[in-house]
């Protein structure tokens, strides 16, 4: 059994931009992608914590992210279009930049869109859905990635793995939230099968062939497939057409031609649409708050689980306790930290 190390969520943000500093980037970007990963692994989301940093800064190594970009705001004076332009960064920075206005437009006008173009995003959209609600907006986020999944009925990689996100705010609760891929699982969770030895579920990939596959090394090179078959795949489609075609952003083919690899963190747009509840429910009866913790009661009064609960749990314990982790990945942290952009292929 592998020893455990506990540290408090300060010094495992501390460790974390220190290592992208070290890397090269600028404190913008640095402070921004430590706040993600280091809120995965505080919400026991091993796939999207210290996991993704070493892929970051292969991408940064590689030429295709730049690590000192500073993301520029286009307010858009009275529109409900808010845009930043990443500037070839990463695009937590770029969210964290947009969000207060994003969130004033909202609360103003009822419903506002966050634009981000020219970003590489590497994370779980999650930490964006909760900026939101922690403005008392709901909200909607997508995004495409690279040519990884086939659509259903197709037996080649064409749609990414793009991810959908959907939050609502509580009063003195966790927020509702969920946040999928639109394939049966995360192209991270593969990559953790792969690395543990575990075979895959059936359903979730096929070969290069186009022939249903439980090995990982096999599903990494054919496609991985939609959950819910044709539903996921419309859905899919439908972040293609919104969060990269509309916003006049990369869709996932054309990541994949951009990039010319899947080892690298994907370049494309992200869509964030923020709602106002009072203002939609304005003139009519009932609070939407209210009426919402009905439907929540109700959901967990037959004895079901609300998404992210358990990640509530989890971030509650890291909280009160501080962060659990192994040897192999304290010594990850040392290596990368020493070495900076030599310790990644």
């Amino acid at each position: 059994m592998s020893e455990t190390n506990t540290l408090t969520i300060a010094a495992l943000f501390e460790r974390v931009e220190a290592i992208f500093l070290k890397a090269g980037l600028n404190a913008v970007q640095a402070g921004a992608l430590a706040r993600v990963i280091v809120a995965g692994e505080r919400d026991a989301c091993k796939s999207h914590g210290v996991y993704r940093i070493e892929g970051a800064l292969r991408t940064v190594k590689a030429g295709k992210v730049k690590p000192d970009a500073v993301p520029a705001l286009d307010a858009g004076e009275g529109s409900a279009i808010v845009k930043v332009d990443a500037k070839g960064g990463f695009a937590n920075p770029a969210f964290e930049l947009g969000l207060p206005v994003l969130a004033e437009r909202a609360r103003s006008l009822g419903i506002a869109a966050l634009v981000i173009n020219d970003c590489t995003h590497f994370s779980a959209l999650w930490p964006e859905v909760e900026g939101l609600t922690g403005e008392g907006l709901a909200g909607l986020v997508m995004c495409p990635s690279y040519a990884t999944v086939a659509p259903t009925g197709g037996n080649k990689p064409l749609l990414g793995t793009n991810p959908f996100a959907f939050g609502w705010p509580r009063q003195n609760k966790p927020p509702y939230v969920f946040d999928f891929a639109t394939s049966v699982a995360a192209r991270g969770e593969i990559e953790l099968h792969r690395r543990a030895g575990k075979p895959l579920p059936e359903g979730w990939a096929i070969d290069a062939e186009g022939n249903p596959t439980t090995d990982p090394d096999a599903a990494l090179a054919g496609a991985m497939l939609p959950f819910g078959g044709h539903k996921g795949s419309a859905i899919g489609t439908m972040v293609e057409l919104l969060a990269g075609i509309m916003i006049g952003d990369l869709t996932s083919p054309e990541v994949l031609d951009y990039l010319g690899t899947t080892t690298l963190a994907p370049f494309h747009g992200e869509l964030i649409v923020a709602f106002s509840p009072e203002k939609f429910a304005a003139g009519r009866p009932g609070n939407p708050f209210a009426r919402a913790e009905i439907l929540f009661e109700a959901i967990v009064g037959q004895g079901a689980r609300l998404p992210s609960q358990r990640r509530f749990v989890a971030r509650a314990k890291s909280e009160a306790e501080g962060v659990v982790l192994n040897t192999a990945e304290i010594e990850q942290l040392e290596r990368l930290l020493a070495l900076g952009l030599d310790a990644v292929a």
